[in-house]
């Protein structure tokens, strides 16, 4: 363990154990608060008060060591915060994320340790307060007989005494009734008495002092209505009362051992798979039950698979009555079989939701054993990011804010609860949601800590305050957006400010230009949408052209968006007042260029992503607004990366539209992006040259080539056979043949039916789908069908790898 853990974890250790016992304290006091009423009077021993107190704070541990946990990870980094040790740490060049390590850890074993009391000792004394209430319960309350009343606390008697001398003891005018035998007919008066209690409260001694005993001896029979009374005087008597329940009495504590709170985990589970079974089978039996009751009348008839009916079932006398009493009497008959079973069905329904009752509540617990040993953990992202935030550890305002959370957590936990318990969700939301909303804010927290966020400072409400003042200024006067985009990828980004409400003045693209066989003309996939949505289109042949440059000034945009367009003059991009910028699909500075997507792929990354920009003189070199990372599959190609960069590029323009309207956009400088020694590579423009496949590169440089230009424009090959012209074939897709096949680049290799390779430098690439020109695009066995002789043609030479190599140079 290295100093600094050792550090750390002694200044924890020392708060967490203090404030457990605080809390256990507080707690302890409020449990006995509520039962104080059923300790008092009872004479019971410090003892059996010592243990039930005990007992009562182990049932308060699954709520004490969460927040000790909370609270001690506060104390432990906001001290370190106010006392300029997290300061001084990061200057040794140590992270907060390394600071919080050994807490973390720390708060694990507390975590595991919580399950094991949870598991064992909580359970155990919810059993132990069980028996003790009811023991303690069922303990009568001490003998004390008041003056001028009639008291019977003592079974069989009734004794009412004059007076009472409180230093001695000493009663007088006493008065006994004696009820121990059958009938009211003993009667003590004595002038003064004495009482006594044996030790072990099993019986009580009642010294009398100059008194009179009165007693009706004779026992009345049937027409014997005479008395018979004798009177004794007396200077003193002894009386012995036997006493029952007056001393406390422990029991077996095993009698509530079924409750859901005391049982363990492995019998939690257990019990629920016998629940779910007796539960099930109780339904099978009922409806079975249901489907077999006389009520139903006709059920031989209706039932298919046990009369054998193969058609619909028909009888003209069915529901047919001739008279009106006989449809009375029908009906009467149909509403109290309803009737009948109606109150079977609810019977049946009370007897299936008792069992329902149990497996819930015995679900809630078995998941609430993980979901409160888990509150440790998230106390944990509550406390250390709380007190590295705030940097202050004492009972100030990080205190209240951890102690706000752990209320939040509290009441989510009580609530979740009481709504799984019944029925209203699930027993998993009840036992994790509190666990679960604490768990976001305190990664949230942390990562605002991590990142080295000052909560002191005045940036949050700063971003508030130009939130709340975009929004109003936008009930006034919206903001205008004029956006320029040109394929199917700006698309997106077009669609997405309008679903969010803003305010698209108008479009630029490209002019409509003829194309194909028949020179037709085709209009870019921005202008279709624009035209769809009625937004005004602009198309203008040169962007310096006066006419263009007024009309574009015309719309009063605020805010230019560049998507997939062209180079802008600077007379356009300087244009709006809060500024133009572009969304490119890669992460600047790295792919620079018209055809970033294609190159990434070509060049074999596993990274990509999409970068929003302000656009400055030069081609994609303005300051970074925001940047966000793709990962690329070793299958993906071009056109997969192209779709799944639309989403994020379409919601990167939606979120920095929103920081320039706010004025709360940073931008950094590319440079800042370069990592040490690390090469930029460019993405120029896509040619023929670079889409003829030169098979004397790798196999691995060949399938990133063919994948970079699927689907468009396609890397080709051309097919020759004994001289003939050579024919021109597109592959879209390609697996890689890593063996070598001792064949010289460029040969075909085939079976004629199933596959077709084409041997490269160091191995092959299989063919998939091709398209051979004049045909449709087609699978490798679909085009081997009308390709004969396949292995008797050559691939002329391409240009591929020279053109890549210009681009590395």
């Amino acid at each position: 363990m290295k100093k600094i853990d050792r550090f750390i974890l002694t200044a924890f250790i020392g708060p967490f154990f203090m404030i457990l016992l605080v809390v256990i304290f507080i707690l302890v006091m409020q449990f006995l608060w509520v039962y104080i009423d059923e300790l008092v009077g009872k004479g019971l021993s410090l003892s059996v008060v010592g243990e039930f107190l005990f007992w009562g704070s182990c049932t308060v541990l699954p709520m004490s060591l969460p927040l000790a946990t909370l609270l001690a990870a506060m104390m432990t980094v906001g001290s370190m915060g106010e006392n300029n040790e997290l300061i001084a740490l990061k200057a040794a060049g140590v992270s907060v994320l390394r600071v919080m390590t050994p807490l973390f850890i720390a708060s694990i074993v507390i975590t595991i340790a919580t399950f094991f009391v949870i598991n064992t000792l909580v359970p155990k004394s919810y059993n132990e307060i069980y028996t003790l209430r009811e023991d303690i319960g069922q303990t009568k309350e001490e003998i004390k007989i008041p003056s001028g009343i009639f008291y019977d606390g003592v079974d069989g008697y009734v004794l009412r005494v004059e007076d009472r001398d409180e230093a001695t003891g000493m009663m007088k005018g006493v008065m006994l009734y004696d009820h121990s035998s059958k009938g009211n007919t003993r009667l003590t008066l004595a002038d003064s008495a004495i009482m006594k209690m044996s030790k072990d409260k099993s019986y009580l001694t009642l010294n009398l002092f100059n008194g009179t005993n009165y007693q009706e001896t004779n026992t009345r029979e049937y027409r014997d209505t005479t008395f018979q009374l004798q009177k004794v005087e007396f200077g003193k008597q002894e009386m012995v009362m036997a006493l029952e329940n007056y001393a406390f009495q422990k029991s077996d504590s095993a009698r509530y051992g079924d409750q859901v709170k005391v049982l363990p985990i492995k019998k939690l589970k257990e019990n629920r798979i016998i629940l779910n079974e007796v539960r099930d089978s109780t339904k099978e039996v009922q409806l079975m039950s249901t489907a077999a009751s006389y009520l139903f009348s006709f059920a031989s008839q209706l039932d298919t698979t046990a009369s054998g009916i193969t058609s619909d079932f028909k009888d003209p006398s069915f529901l047919n009555f001739t008279t009106e009493e006989q449809t009375a009497e029908a009906l009467e008959n149909a509403a109290a079989s309803a009737r009948q079973m109606e109150s079977n069905l609810t019977t049946y329904q009370f007897g299936a939701f008792d069992y329902t009752v149990k497996l819930r509540r015995t679900a809630l617990e078995y998941l609430r054993r993980y979901g409160q040993a888990l509150a440790c953990l998230v106390m944990f992202f509550i406390g250390a990011p709380l007190g590295a935030l705030i940097r202050k550890g004492g009972i100030g305002v990080s205190a209240i804010a951890s102690l706000l959370m752990f209320a939040l957590y509290w009441v989510i936990d009580i609530t979740a609860v009481k709504l799984a318990r019944d029925g209203t969700v699930s027993s998993v939301i009840g036992a994790f949601l509190s666990s679960g909303v604490l768990l976001a804010i305190g990664l949230f927290l942390t990562w605002k800590a991590i990142n080295d966020t000052d909560m002191s400072n005045l940036d949050s409400i700063k971003n508030w305050w130009r939130k709340a003042k975009s929004k109003v200024v936008a009930m006034f006067k919206k903001t205008r957006i004029v956006y320029m985009g040109t394929p199917e990828f700006a698309v997106a980004p077009l669609k997405a400010l309008l679903e969010n409400g803003y305010n698209v003045a108008a479009v630029v693209t490209v002019a409509d230009k003829p194309s194909g066989r028949g020179q037709k003309v085709n209009e870019s996939a921005v202008k279709k949408f624009a035209v769809e949505k009625g937004i005004p289109v602009l198309q203008p042949l040169k962007l310096k052209d006066p006419d263009f440059l007024k009309e574009l000034k015309s719309y009063k945009a605020d805010i230019f968006v560049v998507v997939a367009f062209r180079m802008l003059p600077e007379e356009v991009w300087t244009m709006p007042e809060l500024g133009t910028f572009n969304l490119h699909a890669a992460l600047l500075p790295q792919y620079r260029g018209a055809a970033p997507i294609n190159w990434a792929v070509i060049n074999g990354e596993t990274r990509t992503g999409a970068t929003t920009f302000m656009i400055d003189k030069n081609i994609d070199t303005g300051g970074i607004i925001l940047r966000q990372d793709l990962l690329i599959s070793d299958t993906d190609t071009a056109g997969d990366v192209h779709d799944k960069l639309m989403p994020i590029g379409a919601e990167m323009v939606v979120q920095t539209v929103q920081g320039l309207i706010e004025h709360n956009v940073d931008t950094r400088v590319q440079r800042s992006f370069i990592q040490g020694s690390e090469v930029l590579k460019p993405a120029p423009k896509l040619n023929r040259e670079l889409c003829h496949i030169d098979w004397n590169d790798t196999t691995v440089h060949v399938y990133n080539l063919i994948r970079g230009l699927s689907p468009y424009p396609a890397a080709f090959t051309e097919l020759t056979k004994d001289g003939s012209s050579p024919v021109q074939l597109k592959i879209y897709s390609s697996e890689k043949v890593l063996q070598a096949t001792g064949k010289a680049p460029g040969t075909v290799i085939s079976d004629g039916k199933t596959y077709l390779h084409i041997a490269t430098a160091d191995g092959a690439i299989s063919l998939k789908e091709v398209q051979i020109a004049g045909k449709k695009r087609m699978d490798i066995k679909a085009f081997l069908a009308g390709f004969r002789d396949s292995e008797s043609y050559t691939t002329t030479q391409g240009t591929s790898k020279a053109e890549i190599a210009k681009t590395r140079q």
